[in-house]
């Protein structure tokens, strides 16, 4: 099977799997973002925290989205710190994707006692 961002997705996931086996599950979201900034920055991978993207409706912006990072204007990074990943969680990936047309997403979640991660293709 091939990968979308193959390399990059790798190198993501490895410093999530970083910060994850250093904190463990039971912190806040905002508490792995900053460690998973670091292991970003440690690994020189280019990233843009807390990205603003609108929905434009008939030349009005009617909403705006935050992605928790953006990485190489290529790849969608979505943090949580929940029990499991669910369908609100994919369903969240599927709109960030649609509004930055951008086409792959990595939702990540240190919540459990696993690093649990999914990729997300529009």
């Amino acid at each position: 099977m091939k990968y979308l961002y193959k390399d990059l997705t790798y190198r993501i996931i490895g410093a999530a799997m970083e910060v994850h086996k250093e904190l463990g599950p039971g912190f806040l979201e905002s508490v792995y973002e900053e460690a998973f900034i670091v292991e970003l920055k440690r690994l020189n991978i280019p990233f843009e925290q807390q990205k603003k993207y609108y929905v434009n409706y008939k030349g009005f912006n009617i909403k705006e989205y935050y992605c928790d990072l953006v990485i190489e204007d290529k790849v969608i990074i979505e943090l949580k710190a929940i029990k499991q990943i669910g369908d609100i969680e994919r369903a969240q990936m599927l709109n960030y994707l649609k509004v930055t047309k951008l086409r792959l997403g990595l939702l990540m979640n240190f919540g459990s006692e696993s690093l649990e991660y999914e990729r997300i293709i529009k």
